[in-house]
């Protein structure tokens, strides 16, 4: 009987353990090594005093690329996860004082909209029914596939693709098309943000994520997003994956034009048939392996923003807050610059509220609150002076005064405790380049599809890449996607 190709998966994230499931179904002996005492990544979990708190993703979007790569991993995700569907969606507080649901309810929506904007549910259904027609187109034909030459992209058939997901215009200008209300044009392109992203400045076609949370729902697990993490975990550990926690890698082994395993940082070689890299993409290349010009090419790339986050656990549930509560704060274009062209932080930032106690009262202890706030901020760039203790104090404060606002007056005295990441936590936490949280490459045009960084190794035919910053992109959704993609492709070149 033939032995077993071994691989090796390096970092225990989402897309890591999915990549690793992947392999085990087709017969490879896979082991995966991780720097950090527990799985998942920058969609990791923490609980202190029987408050639980998600650390990156908090919400399940796109529901149908979960179903669709969990049926290819063996799994049924309805019956793997409990899931609630969130009404609303989340819940947007605008800087004049005026909230808005973003709701899945028609009669709801239609309500609000026509009490804002008469005239403008009609241009609502417009614009969600385009938003879901360039999710489809792009996951059929722009990320949902592997590119195996320039050619495969570099076509007519592509070109007409990318003028119809409107990449030729910018998200804001295309949404003055529906609505006037600057309040409802910041309502439906503010989602950008989720993967790390300017609305300012990318393209139209990323109205796909509203157009996707409008048609296939929100959902949220019982126990947290870290659920979709165990729940993989537990398929590879019945397919016999075996994990290394407290394992950090030092480098990658290379001979030739292939690898030939990794050496961990207490010195032990792993040997491996092939090796499968989850770390972010600039880091591995700049730490792992030997040096190249990718490196150059990788710093020249645009980044995505970062976050300063604050957990906290309450004594005192705040009615005011949804599940999801989004405060987009005045002035917000000069919010967004700050962030993006200066690297820095507004005085009066919008931010969001995670309460995941609204849907799962599991996650903090009998009349009591989870709260995790995340302000968007710059990423660590050098070229700034960055004070991240200033900022986050500035944030801190700023956070405070606008929730006070909202009529949550006394919210600072019921902090229990108080927990704080920046983008230095997560650069040293997740060696994610940057300390840019939402994943490191931005989602530009030039930097998706072929053009964006490959998920194998151009010299090194056996190393392979899975995970945001590699091809599909950031997100959860689209790093489940780059586990399926990647497999394939190692399914492809081994023949197997």
């Amino acid at each position: 009987m033939e032995a077993k190709k071994k691989a090796v998966v390096i970092g225990a994230g989402v897309g890591g353990i999915a990549t690793a499931v992947f392999l085990a179904q087709k017969g490879f002996a896979v082991e995966v090594y991780e720097k950090n005492a527990n799985p998942g990544g920058r969609c990791g979990q923490m609980q202190q005093d029987g408050h639980r708190f998600d650390l990156g993703a908090t919400i399940l979007l796109m529901p149908s690329l979960y179903r669709q790569v969990f049926s290819a991993l063996g799994m049924d995700m309805d019956k793997e996860l409990e899931t609630t569907s969130l009404e609303p969606v989340y819940k947007l507080f605008f800087g004049d004082n005026t909230d808005f649901a973003f709701t899945r309810n028609p009669d709801r929506m239609k309500t609000q909209l026509e009490a804002i904007e008469p005239g403008s549910n009609a241009q609502y259904e417009k614009y969600i029914k385009e938003g879901y027609e360039f999710f489809d187109m792009s996951m059929n034909d722009l990320l949902g596939r592997n590119f195996y030459h320039i050619f495969q992209f570099i076509n007519l058939k592509s070109v007409r693709l990318l003028i119809r997901l409107k990449t030729w215009i910018k998200h804001t200008d295309y949404i003055q098309r529906f609505f006037r209300d600057h309040r409802l044009q910041k309502a439906f392109t503010f989602q950008n943000i989720y993967v790390g992203q300017n609305p300012y400045r990318q393209p139209a076609f990323f109205s796909m994520l509203p157009g996707a949370e409008i048609a296939e729902g929100a959902l949220f697990p019982q126990g947290g997003m870290y659920r979709v993490v165990e729940k993989l975990q537990e398929t590879a550990l019945e397919l016999g994956v075996k994990f290394h926690f407290k394992k950090p890698v030092k480098r990658i082994v290379t001979k030739g034009n292939k690898t030939t395993g990794i050496e961990l940082e207490s010195g032990k070689n792993v040997d491996a048939d092939v090796v499968i890299s989850n770390a972010d993409l600039p880091y591995i290349y700049n730490e792992l392996l030997p040096k190249s010009r990718m490196i150059t090419r990788l710093k020249n790339k645009e980044y995505s923003c970062s976050a300063i986050v604050f957990h906290w656990g309450m004594d005192k549930v705040y009615e005011q807050l949804d599940h999801h509560s989004i405060f987009l704060n005045e002035p917000y274009k000069e919010g967004m610059d700050k962030i993006f062209n200066e690297k820095s932080l507004s005085n009066n930032p919008s931010f969001y509220v995670h309460a995941p106690v609204r849907t799962d009262k599991s996650a903090a202890p009998l009349n009591e609150d989870t709260l995790s706030v995340i302000i968007p901020v710059g990423h660590i760039d050098e070229k700034y002076d960055q004070d991240w203790q200033a900022l986050k104090q500035s944030a801190r404060e700023s956070v405070i005064r606008r929730l006070k606002e909202a009529g949550m007056t006394n919210i600072e005295e019921h902090i229990k405790f108080e927990l704080c990441f920046t983008p230095k936590t997560f650069e040293s936490y997740c060696n994610v380049t940057r300390g840019s949280v939402f994943g490191s490459l931005s989602h530009t045009i030039f930097q998706m599809g072929y053009f964006r960084p490959h998920n194998r190794h151009r010299k090194y035919k056996n190393l392979y890449f899975t995970g945001g910053s590699t091809h599909p992109g950031n997100g959860i959704p689209l790093v489940l996607l780059s586990a399926k993609l990647t497999s394939e492709r190692i399914m492809k070149m081994h023949n197997r």
